[in-house]
C-alpha cells in the first residue's frame, strides 16, 4: 500500500527548519517504524496553485500500521510546533502498487489528479492509484517517474499535471 501525506507550509522563515526536521527526523523516524518500508519526500516544482508543496509517499506493508503502537510512539505526531504553520494537509493509503520506486535526484515525479490522459499522451508507463482509506484525497491519482521533461512545465501545468522534484532518496528499512 502506498500512504501519502502532502501539505503546504506558511512560514518562509522557519521553512529551512520544517525541511530539516522533516527530513533529518521525521524520515528516518518513520522507516523505522515496523510495517514502514519506503518513504522519500518531495517539492513541488510546478503545477497548479493550489497543489500541497511537500509531498511523501511511503509504502507500508498494511493499513493497520498507522494504528500500531509502534507508528504513535515512534512515526506518528510530533508536529505541535510545526502546526499552525501547516495548510492544505491531506493523508491517503492508495492501492495499486506493492512498492514505491526511488525516484532519483536528477528525475521528476508527475501527478495528475485528473486523468492518466496527459501522462499517456506523453508516451510515459502510467501507474494508477486509488484510495482506500484516510482522508482519500484525491479519490484517484495517477503517476508517472520521467528522466527528462521535454514539455515545458506550462504545458504539462495546462494538462492538469504538478511536477515534483525529490528532496532526496528514498529510505528503505531493513526488511525491503
Amino acid at each position: 500500500m502506498i500512504y501519502t501525506v502532502e501539505c503546504s507550509f506558511t512560514d518562509s522563515s522557519a521553512e529551512r527548519e520544517w525541511n530539516a526536521f522533516y527530513s533529518d527526523e521525521k524520515l528516518p523516524a518513520l522507516i523505522s517504524v515496523k510495517g514502514f518500508l519506503t518513504s522519500q519526500r518531495f517539492q513541488l516544482s510546478s503545477g497548479a496553485p493550489s497543489a500541497p508543496t511537500y509531498l511523501a509517499i511511503h509504502t507500508i506493508a498494511n493499513g493497520g500500521v498507522l494504528e500500531s503502537a509502534d507508528y504513535r510512539q515512534n512515526g506518528g505526531g510530533n508536529f505541535a510546533k510545526w502546526q499552525p504553520m501547516i495548510t492544505n494537509w491531506h493523508r491517503s493509503i492508495y492501492e495499486g502498487i506493492d512498492l514505491f520506486t526511488n525516484v532519483t535526484t536528477e528525475q521528476r515525479l508527475l501527478i495528475s489528479n485528473e486523468s492518466d490522459e496527459a501522462l499517456k499522451a506523453l508516451g510515459f508507463q502510467v501507474l494508477h492509484l486509488w484510495a482506500t482509506g484516510l482522508d482519500r484525497t484525491p479519490m484517484e491519482r495517477w503517476m508517472a517517474i520521467s528522466d527528462q521533461l521535454s514539455v515545458p512545465a506550462h504545458h504539462l501545468k495546462a494538462d492538469g499535471v504538478c511536477v515534483y522534484t525529490p528532496m532526496g532518496n528514498q529510505l528503505k528499512s531493513n526488511s525491503v
